[in-house]
C-alpha cells in the first residue's frame, strides 16, 4: 500500500510540476507575442518651449526597445509652430497626416509639405519642421535611436529663417 501511495504521490507531483512548468513556458512565449497599446492610453504632452516655437502637442505611439531601435509619435504643430534645428543619429521618417507644413535642411530652401507627403531625414542632417504660417500640420514621426539617443537639439529657428525662401515644392 505504501508503494502505491508513493507512486500516486509521485505522479501527482509530476503532473503539478508539469502544469507549473507549462505555465512558465506559456508566460515566456507571451513575451514574443504582439502588444496592443490602446488608443488614448498614453498621455499627450506639450512640446517643450526649449525645443519648439509655438504650440506643439506630442502624442506618443511607441518607444524604441531592444528589438526595434526606433520610436513613433504623432506631433501636431499649430499654425506658425515649429521645431528647433536638430539632427537624428539614426535618421527619421515623417509622414504628414494632416494640414500643411514646412521643413528645411540646413543651407537649403524651405519646402512646403502636405498630408500624404513622406520625408526622410538621413542621420546627422541638420533640419527643422513645423506648420505653415496659416495652417496646422500633424505628422507621424518614426525616429531611429543609436546608443539610446534619438535626437540632438540645437538652436531655435528664427522668424527670418522660417519666413525666408518662401516654400519651394
Amino acid at each position: 500500500m505504501r508503494r502505491l501511495t508513493a507512486v500516486i504521490l509521485s505522479l501527482s507531483l509530476l503532473v503539478s510540476a508539469s502544469a507549473f512548468t507549462g505555465n512558465i513556458v506559456a508566460a515566456e512565449a507571451n513575451k514574443n507575442s504582439q502588444t496592443v497599446t490602446q488608443a488614448g492610453s498614453q498621455p499627450s504632452y506639450k512640446g517643450p518651449a526649449k525645443y519648439f516655437t509655438g504650440n506643439v502637442r506630442v502624442d506618443p505611439l511607441f518607444p524604441s526597445n531592444d528589438s526595434a531601435h526606433f520610436s513613433g509619435a504623432y506631433v501636431t504643430f499649430e499654425s506658425g509652430a515649429r521645431s528647433a534645428w536638430h539632427t537624428h543619429p539614426a535618421g527619421q521618417h515623417l509622414i504628414v497626416t494632416a494640414g500643411v507644413g514646412r521643413t528645411q535642411e540646413w543651407g537649403g530652401p524651405v519646402v512646403e509639405i502636405k498630408a500624404g507627403d513622406v520625408i526622410w531625414c538621413p542621420p546627422g542632417v541638420k533640419h527643422w519642421h513645423g506648420a505653415s504660417p496659416t495652417t496646422a500640420m500633424t505628422h507621424m514621426a518614426v525616429t531611429g535611436a543609436l546608443d539610446g539617443k534619438n535626437v540632438e537639439w540645437m538652436e531655435k529657428v528664427t522668424d527670418k529663417q522660417y519666413d525666408d525662401n518662401q516654400s519651394n515644392r
